[in-house]
């Protein structure tokens, strides 16, 4: 199986984000057809995105946006987005946007739309003595160190290119020490168009690809057998600045608690230049499997 990677991973995203207008406020969208089991949250939610965008001002840009995973997404039919104007005010436009399959809701997401203003302007400083993204391994040279995971990675279009500073969630148990921050470099492995809202919803399909590691990451744990199985409970991210999803952002992150098998993670996100462009938090249940 010949892995699908780098531009031509892309332009399949940006096909999947292409989603048919059925009418005003009703839209359809496929999946990528992989074999998975079920559909990648990062993508119903980067769909979810897209419809509502499509319903709003083009001079109104997504700044925040809140999303449920309710059930599982089926691969192999397609998902049937709704939206809802919420309200359309002076400066800003609120949509909900859900999902459905098989008559019932696998998503739903609210969505603010805002008219660019100036204002007050500060963040955060800057993460430190991080590697540069080209002084990272990448995700292929974690494959090659586990053969056993090859597959499932050659299965996969791989249209973010995503580099670990640490080590990955995925790898055996025991390979991995507890570490209270993980920093992961990304950015989509192509070029995108110059349109504001496909890189949004480019970015809202990456921030799902690696955030809740971060709650493993804290006490050394690691996905698969002998470690956990977690889904995605919710999502929510802010876009504070403008940024291209096609060029290197570091998301740090971290996970301030874990309880009742689910764990938290917050993530930002810093371009190399040191902009704070958006932030992330989402939930997710985690329970441990055996050997």
């Amino acid at each position: 199986m010949t892995l699908l990677q780098g531009q031509a991973a892309v332009d399949q995203l940006l096909e999947l984000l292409d989603l048919k207008q059925v009418d005003a406020a009703t839209f359809q969208g496929e999946s990528p057809q992989t074999g998975a089991q079920r559909v990648f949250g990062g993508q119903v939610a980067g769909q979810a995105l897209v419809a509502a965008g499509r319903t709003v001002d083009p001079g109104r840009h997504v700044h925040s946006l809140h999303g449920y995973f309710v059930r599982p997404g089926d691969p192999t039919v397609p998902i049937t987005f709704h939206v809802e104007a919420i309200r359309d005010g002076r400066s800003f436009s609120v949509r909900r946007s859900t999902a459905k399959q098989h008559g019932k809701t696998i998503f739903f997401m609210s969505a603010s739309f805002q008219v660019p203003e100036e204002g007050l302007d500060h963040q955060e400083p800057t993460p430190i003595d991080v590697p540069e993204p080209e002084d990272v391994p990448t995700i292929l040279h974690w494959a090659e160190k586990y053969p056993e995971r090859m597959a499932m990675f050659k299965a996969s279009p791989r249209s973010v290119d995503v580099r670990y500073v640490g080590v990955p969630g995925w790898v055996p148990p025991g390979d991995r020490d507890a570490d209270p921050l993980q920093r992961v470099w990304m950015r989509l492995d192509g070029r995108l168009p110059d349109d504001q809202l496909i890189h949004a919803c480019a970015l809202t399909y990456a921030s799902d690809m690696s955030l809740l590691d971060a709650v493993l990451s804290t006490h050394g744990e690691v996905w698969g057998p002998g470690g956990v199985i977690g889904a995605s409970l919710d999502h929510a991210l802010w876009f504070h600045r403008p940024f291209r999803a096609d060029e290197w952002f570091l998301y740090d992150s971290s996970s301030p608690s874990a309880s009742g098998a689910r764990g938290l993670a917050n993530g930002r996100m810093f371009t190399r230049e040191g902009r704070h462009i958006a932030s992330a938090v989402q939930e997710g249940l985690l329970r441990r499997i055996g050997g």
